[in-house]
């Protein structure tokens, strides 16, 4: 099997107990907030699961959604997971353009013949996919830089703009400026966050024409009764994400700061996750592997390897012991 089902995504755990043996695993392979949000299974319990889900409850999830993003709620389309909203959008715009690099598969094949650019502001004026905060860097653009990116795609391009990880981030979202004259699409994801990522619940925000194209591409009942009512509590539950934020940075902090004792430079301005820097990332990934750690490596960065979000002091102690020194 080796690295390649490892390097083609997070997750895996299957394929590493194959690989590596059954027991205790610490999968820090993911982006996925280790401490979801709590309250999903009592309300998800509730859910009279007979009959189809109803309108009125899409349309307060998408209510709760736009006010926890800062938009209006006719510029929200709930998706089944921001891959497929990623893909459709893709379709209904068609075209050329260009996707920034580090970054998601996905981005890769949204735009027909799409170039790669290690710069964002270098791209021209197709249309430019990228996320912020990036992933696996963890590279963070202002909201002065990406208007100045959406200015200058011009009357032919879009910005089509992932903002998975950017709850961890609300002062740099894009969400506010969203408008039917703007060709600027944002992407948001509820599973990374919320650490609920097989309720597959994902949002598209832009024009209303386009939605109104894509909701007639999802056709009727597109999620199920359970994702409107978990969304819409969680998105709700205004505490439980201040509360949220803060502990994620906090938690970060205590990553980086022991991964730094250990000699290793990390990088990355997202709580969710951190990439480590200059190491062997293959035979990191086995020796954590073999620990029963598993990590994310990159086939086309060898000299890079992934961590997430250790969900407590004890499972970050369980790292720390588990990493050799570096340098």
């Amino acid at each position: 099997m080796g690295l390649n089902r490892f390097t083609w995504h997070g997750g895996g755990l299957a394929a590493a107990r194959a690989q590596f043996g059954d027991g205790p695993w610490l999968d820090l392979s993911t982006g996925i907030n280790p401490c979801p949000w709590p309250h999903a299974g009592a309300v998800a319990a509730a859910v009279d699961w007979q009959p189809l889900p109803d309108e009125s409850a899409l349309r307060g999830l998408e209510q709760a959604a736009a006010a926890h993003f800062g938009c209006a709620a006719a510029q929200v389309c709930a998706v089944p997971g921001t891959e497929i909203g990623l893909r459709l959008i893709g379709d209904l715009i068609g075209g050329t353009g260009c996707h920034a690099v580090p970054g998601y598969r996905t981005h890769v094949e949204m735009l027909r013949a799409s170039v790669a650019v290690a710069d964002p502001e270098s791209a021209d004026g197709a249309s430019l996919v990228l996320a912020n905060p990036n992933n696996p860097d963890g590279r963070l653009l202002t909201p002065p830089m990406l208007r100045e990116l959406l200015h200058r795609r011009g009357d032919h391009g879009w910005l089509l703009l992932d903002e998975a990880f950017a709850d961890a981030h609300p002062q740099a979202s894009l969400a506010g400026d969203i408008a039917d004259a703007r060709r600027l699409v944002i992407f948001r994801s509820f599973g990374k966050f919320f650490g609920l990522a097989g309720l597959r619940l994902g949002f598209v925000l832009g024009p209303r024409a386009l939605l109104a194209a894509l909701r007639a591409r999802l056709g009727a009942w597109p999620l199920c009764a359970a994702a409107l009512a978990v969304g819409e509590a969680a998105y709700r539950d205004g505490t439980w994400i201040a509360d949220t934020r803060d502990a994620l940075q906090e938690r970060a902090a205590s990553l980086d700061a022991a991964l730094c004792s250990k000699g290793y430079t990390v990088g990355g301005a997202c709580p969710l996750f951190r990439l480590v820097r200059g190491v062997d990332g293959a035979a990191l990934f086995d020796h954590l592997a073999r620990q029963h750690i598993l990590a994310r490596p990159f086939a086309d960065r060898p000299d890079w390897l992934r961590l997430g979000l250790p969900g407590d002091a004890a499972r970050l102690a369980r790292l720390v012991q588990a990493l050799p020194s570096h340098g």
